[in-house]
């Protein structure tokens, strides 16, 4: 099957950076845990956390866009912007060493912790690996501004640099989940079921907004897709998310109008704020790791699923809905939590 949509999106300078489709599954053991099948509601994973760049996760379609861009026009180096824990940042700097670019991530303190695994593991631990340049920055610091000044140092010295901003999440970068909302189609004809609704964390808002745009293209309504925000308040996430949905709607050629409506996010589970453990985060994480003995990150899609368990066990989801909830990845966060969750193992 092969949509207008595809055609569209390989027009596109890309990089192939996920070597394949990514697997959907059943979590048949979370289904029983919640009495599930009593109710005749299906669970799906797609594990955009198993990816074999850089430990995967959601970022690698974003980059796929941003790098086939820079490949296009002969970067030699990028530079990127996030929290010292960003998993965006970590697969910057792995696609950069797998293609021979010079990476440089501009990190802020963006999360009141400073302990140890915080500073020093986890994601950070990884940039080095990498070979990337971190330079960690005071929370309140502008930190794409300063990529951009370091950007112009390294071009008048005649280096071709493109600037990536947090996350990916611009209309060019949303496009990777433009083209994750065919698979997801492709996907639902090889396993005979539809998905009445795609469940995602919501950060810098590009995954979402590149799914619903995706969907709505292809005659499905954006609402299809349900986040929850990990970032900023629900009011805040969802008029950014609307924004950049619009925006790469007309990337797409699209005249699209979106009404906010249509735009399904959740603000139930952002606790105190980015990055700050919350008890329903901690149980959602405990339970698909000893239900599937998969692993969800502390920071999105733990929270995310969080939310979706909420959703279910107040009985929102009726006999014969399928839920699509994809596993984003960061998982490497978790190893920079590591005392929040001895805190409960005891």
């Amino acid at each position: 099957m092969h949509t207008e949509l595809d055609k569209t999106l390989n027009a596109f300078g890309r990089a192939e950076l996920l070597q394949g489709t990514t697997q959907i599954q059943r979590a048949e053991r979370v289904e029983q845990q919640l009495g599930l099948p009593d109710l005749g509601v299906n669970i799906y994973l797609k594990r955009d956390d198993h990816m074999l760049i850089g430990g995967g996760g959601n970022k690698l379609r974003k980059l796929e866009f941003h790098i086939g861009a820079a490949l296009k026009n002969g970067i030699d180096t990028i530079i990127t912007v996030g929290g010292i824990q960003s998993n965006h940042a970590r697969l910057t700097a792995a696609v950069c060493a797998r293609l021979g670019l010079t990476c440089e991530l501009f990190l802020t303190r963006s999360v009141p912790k400073a302990d140890m695994d915080y500073e020093l593991n986890g994601n950070v631990l990884l940039d080095q690996l990498f070979g990337a340049k971190p330079k960690i920055l005071d929370k309140g610091a502008d930190s794409l501004a300063m990529a951009e000044i370091r950007a112009t140092q390294l071009r008048a010295t005649g280096h071709k640099v493109m600037v990536i901003p947090t996350g990916g999440s611009t209309p060019f970068g949303s496009l990777g989940y433009t083209s994750c909302a065919t698979e997801i189609v492709h996907q639902e004809a090889e396993l005979g079921v539809q998905f009445s609704q795609v469940v995602v964390p919501n950060g810098s808002a590009g995954t979402h907004a590149g799914l619903a745009a995706g969907f709505e293209v292809l005659g499905r309504s954006a609402s299809t897709v349900k986040s929850w925000s990990v970032l900023a308040d629900q009011e805040s996430s969802a008029a950014r998310t609307l924004q950049l949905t619009q925006d790469t709607l007309a990337l797409l050629g699209s005249s699209i109008k979106l009404q906010a409506d249509a735009i399904n996010v959740d603000g139930s589970q952002l606790g105190k704020g980015y990055g700050l453990p919350t008890q329903a985060m901690l149980e959602a994480v405990r339970l698909m790791a000893r239900c599937e003995g998969l692993l969800l990150d502390p920071v999105y899609s733990g929270k995310a699923f969080a939310g979706l368990l909420a959703d279910l066990r107040q009985g929102r989801y009726s006999s014969g809905d399928n839920v699509l909830f994809i596993m984003t990845g960061g998982v490497p966060g978790l190893y920079a939590y590591r005392e929040t969750f001895a805190e409960i193992s005891h």
